[in-house]
């Protein structure tokens, strides 16, 4: 087991629920609100690869990734500032396929792991055609981190998380990423389903809005994935909002 998952492991065996904050690589600042989340209690960090078509990505995310491309952000250059990022838990990459397959899976899987990357969410690459990436990713011993979406049959379930390094990414909904009014009813089934076949960490993403929607996910999932509600306080007030943001949602699913 590698660094990803056993960590996560450790932090739910001692009693906490899972907070992986998702900051996009490459806009202004967004170092220093990985340190931030880091030091307010994330428990890992999802980096954001910008993509110039991003199709689980919301408004939010999506103007986040456009000026961290206008700023000539690329995945070389988001790796190479992450290299310099040492906050003391596990990083993931969260990028579409059109990256990876162009890099190579090889060379990109290693790539992260020069860079300290210890896991990689790859949203648009199904199951079925996993195999090639995922075994170089095993390889050069990154995490792949696989989806399962609210639609997904029950004999699918069981095939995604033994595929599934790290954790098993529960979407919370069908739809892109983005703020919302309240938790979807699909989040807390499906984590309940997957929670049933598994023992790997279960966390819900995809519309976790803020505190009370995290704790609220966190009844029934081991913890949460939360994205636009992150990056719109790193766009609208800077990284230390970061940091204060995820210590009210540490403080709220702890609680």
């Amino acid at each position: 087991m590698a660094r990803l998952e056993a960590h996560l492991r450790d932090r739910r065996a001692a009693g906490h629920k899972l907070l992986v904050p998702y900051i996009t690589g490459g806009f202004p600042g967004w170092q220093d609100a990985v340190r931030a989340a880091a030091a307010n209690g994330a428990d890992a960090i999802e980096i954001g690869i910008p993509f110039s078509d991003p199709v689980m990505d919301g408004p939010v995310i999506q103007a986040a990734s456009l000026q961290a491309l206008e700023a000539g952000a690329t995945p070389v250059s988001i790796l190479d500032e992450a290299r310099t990022l040492d906050v003391g838990i596990p990083l993931a990459v969260m990028t579409y396929y059109n990256t990876v397959f162009h890099t190579g899976h090889e060379r990109f899987a290693e790539q992260l792991a020069t860079a300290g990357i210890d896991g990689a969410i790859v949203p648009d690459l199904p199951l079925e055609e996993s195999g090639p990436w995922c075994k170089a990713a095993d390889a050069a011993g990154i995490e792949t981190v696989m989806l399962a979406a609210p639609t997904a049959p029950d004999d699918r379930l069981p095939r995604i998380c033994e595929r599934a390094r790290g954790f098993v990414y529960s979407v919370g909904l069908l739809g892109v990423t983005g703020e919302r009014d309240h938790l979807a009813s699909t989040a807390a089934a499906l984590a309940a389903r997957l929670k049933a076949i598994t023992d790997v960490p279960v966390l819900i993403g995809v519309g976790v809005s803020n505190a009370e929607q995290a704790r609220e996910a966190c009844t029934v999932a081991d913890g949460v994935v939360q994205g636009a509600s992150v990056v719109r306080r790193l766009m609208e007030h800077g990284p230390d909002s970061v940091g204060t943001y995820v210590a009210e949602v540490r403080l709220a699913i702890d609680g």
